[in-house]
């Protein structure tokens, strides 16, 4: 499998010696590998001696009870925040480190198979965009309909997931180990541009290097951000395609449907504030 800049998928279980030999799946790993051992082994049902490989289907449906959980918290996070704004920060800070925590669980742990994991990745996810989405689209932004603005959000972060999900289909842009280093490496500088903003804006008022502040650099960075979080679909369909043709066990959908939704979700947050950032001007 080529190198994902998503920690989630990189944890996921890999073959050795390459897909190309995986034609009869999990059952016929001992057999090709001889006394190299299966790294899908804990899935096996011992009582049928096979697991049940990945299908797509598999990764849609885990994917979409994600996004539900998701999408329902988030709904009811957004309304209880307007109804209370003292609930803004507690919500925003306990889904924000809560489901930051999980993923690292996850990803180390090697438990993104776990469907209670996900599932709590994505409820405290929920809290955290039903907040935030209500500190931007209602606070940072008083000149516009807030729902119209978060209706924006969601359709443009769909647009760009479908519209990637074509460019992979079509193969417009190949995913090679060189194109998978550029983007990881985009992905670090970004996460080392970030924590530098927070660390400089501790020592002026919140300012920073001016990423977060509204004006045109916070503009293009967002516009990379979102760049980026584009350009990793690409590279997570692309291990998720090579999981399903090495004959995964279904299990592995829920970790599938973490990392797309780590990714889905840094993408919103991204679109969202873009678009607060371009009604302020």
């Amino acid at each position: 499998m080529r190198e994902t800049s998503n920690p989630v998928f990189r944890s996921l279980p890999k073959q050795r010696g390459g897909y190309a030999q995986f034609g009869t799946g999990v059952a016929g790993a001992a057999t090709q590998y001889g006394h190299q051992t299966d790294p899908y082994a804990p899935y096996v049902d011992q009582r049928a001696g096979v697991a049940r490989p990945l299908t797509i289907d598999d990764v849609v449906t885990k994917t979409g009870i994600t996004l539900a959980v998701l999408s329902a918290v988030a709904a009811v996070s957004y309304f209880l925040v307007a109804g209370n704004l003292a609930l803004a920060g507690p919500f925003t800070f306990v889904g924000a480190f809560g489901g930051l925590a999980l993923v690292l669980i996850a990803t180390f742990g090697r438990k993104q198979d776990s469907p209670a994991i996900v599932l709590s990745y994505a409820a405290l996810e929920g809290l955290f965009l039903g907040a935030i989405s209500f500190i931007l689209a209602n606070i940072a932004v008083s000149t516009t309909n807030a729902g119209a603005l978060i209706g924006q959000a969601i359709l443009g972060t769909l647009g760009v997931f479908f519209g990637m999900l074509v460019v992979y289909k079509t193969g417009a842009i190949r995913v090679t180990p060189k194109f998978s280093r550029m983007v990881v490496a985009g992905l670090f500088g970004v996460l080392a541009l970030m924590i530098g903003n927070l660390v400089i804006g501790f020592f002026n008022h919140g300012e920073g290097m001016g990423l977060r502040n509204g004006g045109p650099l916070a503009i293009i960075f967002s516009l990379v951000c979102i760049a980026l979080a584009a350009f990793s679909f690409l590279i997570d369909f692309d291990a998720a395609d090579q999981m399903i043709r090495a004959g995964a066990p279904e299990k592995a959908a829920w970790g599938i449907a973490l990392g797309l939704t780590v990714t889905l979700v840094w993408l919103y947050i991204e679109i969202l504030r873009l678009l607060s950032y371009l009604q302020n001007d």
